[in-house]
């Protein structure tokens, strides 16, 4: 019962963040859906359903889960965003380690970002016309 309740609240509080991140710039919104779902499996299969059949997060949990596959779009919000955190770390008067430390384990989260697989195109038609209701022709 207690698992359970825990794993309710990591994918509940990871929902939470990535709603947060849909609307505060620089935050991750699709991580935390991905943690959420992950959550979600182990102890609320109806919120990772939900997840799962949401037209704009079920997508990017999909491809994930099939081939670890990262959109380009999503790489190149995430390179952005790390290269300005970058910046602003180079800026502020941080110790000198930080200065160092962060931005090296950014550059190398970005290498392993960009050598993740991109969605192949039958996977994005497949999964985004899962969401589409067919039409009546009368």
């Amino acid at each position: 019962m207690i698992k359970v309740f825990l794993w309710r609240a990591l994918a509940l509080l990871c929902v939470a963040l990535g709603l947060i991140g849909v609307v505060l710039p620089g935050m991750p919104t699709v991580v935390f859906m991905l943690v959420a779902a992950w959550a979600g499996a182990r102890g609320w299969p109806s919120l990772e359903t939900w997840l799962l059949d949401h037209p704009r997060y079920g997508p990017p949990i999909l491809h994930w889960r099939e081939r670890g596959a990262i959109s380009r779009r999503g790489k190149c919000a995430a390179s952005t965003m790390m290269l300005v955190s970058i910046g602003i770390i180079a800026l502020s008067p941080v110790p000198n380690p930080v200065k160092i430390g962060v931005p090296l384990f950014l550059c190398a989260l970005m290498l392993w970002l960009w050598r993740r697989p991109e969605p192949r195109e039958e996977d994005e038609r497949r999964v985004t016309n899962k969401h589409l209701r067919p039409v009546r022709r009368d």
